[in-house]
């Protein structure tokens, strides 16, 4: 019994071995096998014209404007955090309000028939 133990002990630990090593080869090999497929990637030509993007068909949004309940939300902000927020940590939080703000209006319009049910996950 315990000659069969030893037997497995030797064959995990040459297992272990041969991992070790595989992984060893492969790190080593890595930068090498990277060299060469980079040099195998054609180089552009200086004189080749660099290709250019078509300009878009749309105009880029503009910025929407804030709703007045994400600047009521902002404002007491200000008041109960401002001493203890910068002006950009102020900005980010405005930000991040209109953005809620406006998720929970599109959340809001979207209207649910009576027979709608939520989608429950039973766990044991």
């Amino acid at each position: 019994m315990t000659m069969k133990k030893k037997l497995t002990d030797d064959s995990l630990r040459e297992s272990r071995r041969n991992f070790a090593k595989t992984v060893a080869t492969t790190l080593l090999a890595a930068p090498v096998v990277a060299s060469f497929a980079q040099a195998q990637t054609p180089q552009p030509s200086p004189h080749a014209p660099e290709p250019r993007t078509p300009p878009s068909a749309q105009p880029s949004p503009s910025p929407q404007k804030p709703s007045p309940v994400a600047e009521a939300y902002t404002e007491v902000a200000r008041a109960r955090f401002g001493d203890h927020l910068s002006a950009e940590e102020l900005e980010k939080v405005k930000k991040d309000l209109e953005g809620n703000v406006r998720v929970a209006d599109r959340l809001r319009a979207f209207k649910l028939q009576n027979g709608d049910e939520p989608d429950f996950v039973f766990s044991a």
